[in-house]
């Protein structure tokens, strides 16, 4: 696990943008964090990267908005709405795990538990899912805990 501190929002959809230009087909990214802590725009930075233009915005009363118009189409997953994992799996959205592009899970643990060591047994593969949690350290302030994905 690697950490970096972001300074502003835009640093945070900076970091994001680092791994969209990165990211590859089948990838799956799990991300936590409480209200407010740069989840969404981590996930803006990670469409830029993908070369999709398209406003992104968090997906809370519809789950899913999927985002094309990159290298690869964007599904983007908020689970704030959903308490267990029983919800979430007859939500069919079980395909998000081998995405035909890339998928971005917020509000991950609820799906696969906490994010943390040693890697969620019950997600993808271990080489197309990557865990990143955003803790709110001050007003703009962000620490950013993930998998090394070289950035």
């Amino acid at each position: 696990m690697a950490t970096s501190i972001s300074n502003s929002a835009d640093e945070t959809a900076a970091f994001g943008e680092i791994w969209g230009r990165k990211a590859g087909l089948g990838l799956v990214i799990a991300l936590s964090g409480d209200l407010g802590a740069g989840k969404t725009q981590f996930v803006k930075g990670l469409a830029r990267g993908l070369g999709i233009s398209a406003r992104v915005h968090s997906p809370t009363f519809s789950l899913v908005n999927i985002y094309s118009g990159g290298r690869l189409p964007l599904f983007h997953l908020d689970l704030y709405r959903l308490d267990t994992r029983e919800q979430i799996l007859s939500a069919g959205l079980e395909e998000y795990l081998s995405p035909a592009g890339v998928a971005v899970i917020e509000w991950a643990e609820r799906w696969f538990g906490p994010l943390q060591n040693p890697p969620v047994q019950t997600g993808p593969p271990a080489g197309f899912f990557r865990r990143i949690s955003l803790e709110s350290l001050g007003e703009t302030e962000r620490r950013i805990v993930y998998d090394d994905f070289g950035t």
